[in-house]
């Protein structure tokens, strides 16, 4: 879903530039130590601010996966 969320932004945007570039950056921040990263927004979901975006993710440290829930244009 977050996938689909991510294709639209993408397509309707006048700056796909800035919106690749943060997709970028968000996913360079969540290899590595993810469930520091951002900030807690309820139990085992946390925030993170690159703009153009906002993206909320579940890090699971246990199996080494970050599941993105939402993505969203600031």
């Amino acid at each position: 879903e977050a996938e689909d969320e991510l294709a639209e932004l993408w397509i309707s945007a006048e700056d796909r530039d800035a919106i690749t570039a943060a997709v970028q950056a968000i996913d360079t921040a969540l290899r590595s130590d993810a469930s520091a990263k951002g900030e807690a927004v309820a139990e085992n979901l946390r925030a993170l601010h690159v703009p153009p975006l906002r993206v909320l993710f579940v890090a699971r440290e246990s199996d080494c996966v970050v599941q993105i829930e939402m993505i969203r244009r600031i």
